[in-house]
């Protein structure tokens, strides 16, 4: 056993406050000391032997999440979207799990594959994929490639070797608004992804698809959105999709076999906030699609989801240190030693979070201050307006937690700060995952004089 991979001991725990831990890990306790174990290890502990910012990541919470999808869709392909996060003890998680993967590059792909996830189980998107990565999905065999353009239909085509046919679906957009913010929302006609049902762009992919003799079609597919925490919107899009492959059969005499319907299944990241039940989405999604089939004649095809958010956000905790605190005109502000460069998304979206004391008991009232950054921007805010004891000094710990899906794999190099590591906790044992990226790594990809 590495140092790296010793257990981690803290003080007796006690159960945690289920109201104030509702968006934490599963395994969340409280200390004595006021700090909190997740799998067994203290927060306090674990920032000082890694260094913050840290990002732990509860692999019990990341496997159990992927077992209670398997469990409420036994007849589905769920597919983890890896956009959320992926390194290669994540691939092999999921692939442990039963789990298929969903990938948007060519990055994506080799990095699954080297870490032994079968590509047959692998599902490629994006609105604009390279000839690299087209050209290694075709040569690594993944199991089925998402078209999401017309071009798209003939580049695929003309690369895809003689005496092979690719496992195609077209990526449709159902007319169905749904999702958080306008820029996570994707059902809809007035964004990058997709074909529409409604302007028929959707119907000639199909056409164009059957027409391709390397090149087999086998369903429909589509993606509302993010963050979507009730079913109306998945219950409408899949009948939406049952009515256009009850076209395609009549129009060409093919019955698709497969239907996916993407992901975007809501987190809570404060407590109160809404999150999909999957337990219902899954009953929902099955009657919608027994009586669409039955009313058009079709058999049920094969169901593919794809979570991300749902299965990594819940089981990651962000932890920093504090290094400033300051008053300026009516508001508090506590800059930590992190911010956009690993989490960009409260600036994209304005997502808020619920930010902890960590590693020492609180001894103050609360006070409403705002979290921020390191960063040269104004914009660079973790969580405004949050409730943390008033007497936060330099030197305290802050936990984020929620924080598992689209912080790292959307991180910069802003500032040449170096992103954080990410550390796996089971067990009362902690090993990294993800190692500290040094000025040294930034240094060897500037090659000028």
């Amino acid at each position: 056993m590495s140092v790296l991979d010793a257990p981690l001991h803290g003080l007796p725990q006690i159960p945690a406050d289920a109201a104030d831990l509702a968006v934490w890990p599963r395994s969340t306790r409280s200390a004595p000391t006021g700090d909190l174990t997740v799998g067994g290890v203290p927060l306090a502990e674990a920032a000082d032997r890694f260094g913050t910012p840290v990002y732990v990541l509860d692999e019990r919470e990341v496997r159990e999440r992927c077992r209670s999808y398997r469990t409420a869709f036994p007849e589905a392909d769920v597919v983890y979207a890896a956009k959320a996060f992926l390194c290669r003890a994540m691939a092999r998680w999921v692939r442990e799990e039963g789990l298929g993967l969903d990938v948007c590059s060519a990055g994506e792909l080799g990095l699954a594959v080297t870490a032994g996830f079968p590509p047959e189980r692998i599902v490629l998107h994006g609105n604009a994929k390279s000839p690299e990565d087209l050209r290694t999905a075709l040569r690594l065999g993944v199991g089925r490639i998402v078209v999401d353009s017309t071009s798209e239909i003939a580049r695929l085509a003309a690369i895809t070797p003689a005496g092979t046919r690719q496992k195609v679906l077209v990526r449709v957009v159902p007319g169905v608004a749904a999702g958080a913010h306008v820029k996570v929302r994707t059902g809809t006609e007035d964004q990058k992804f997709g074909l529409s049902i409604t302007g028929g762009s959707a119907q000639h992919a199909v056409t164009r698809i059957l027409d391709q003799p390397h090149l087999e079609l086998v369903g429909l597919h589509c993606h509302i959105g993010s963050q979507i925490a009730g079913t109306e919107p998945y219950v409408a899009a899949v009948r939406r999709l049952v009515g256009l492959l009850a076209s395609v059969r009549d129009q060409h005499g093919v019955t698709l076999p497969q239907l996916d319907i993407g992901g975007g299944h809501a987190i809570a990241y404060r407590p109160g906030e809404e999150r999909l039940d999957v337990s219902v989405l899954a009953d929902r999604i099955r009657a919608e699609l027994e009586d669409g089939c039955a009313r058009t004649g079709l058999p049920v095809p094969r169901l593919t989801l794809e979570p991300g958010r749902a299965v990594v956000g819940p089981a990651g905790v962000a932890v920093y240190r504090v290094l400033a605190v300051k008053r300026t005109g009516d508001r508090t502000f506590v800059a930590v030693d992190g911010g956009m460069s690993d989490n960009p998304r409260p600036a994209l979206y304005g997502v808020r979070y619920a930010p902890r004391l960590v590693g020492r008991p609180a001894t103050a009232p609360t006070r409403p201050v705002t979290v921020v950054g390191r960063h040269c921007e104004a914009g660079d805010i973790l969580a405004d307006e949050v409730a943390l004891p008033g007497d936060v000094h330099p030197g305290d710990l802050l936990a984020v937690p929620a924080a598992g899906a689209y912080h790292l794999s959307m991180a910069s190099g802003y500032n040449l700060v170096g992103r954080p590591p990410v550390v796996a906790v089971a067990d009362g044992i902690a090993r990294v995952l993800v190692r500290r990226e040094s000025l040294d790594d930034m240094s060897r990809r500037d090659v000028g004089p």
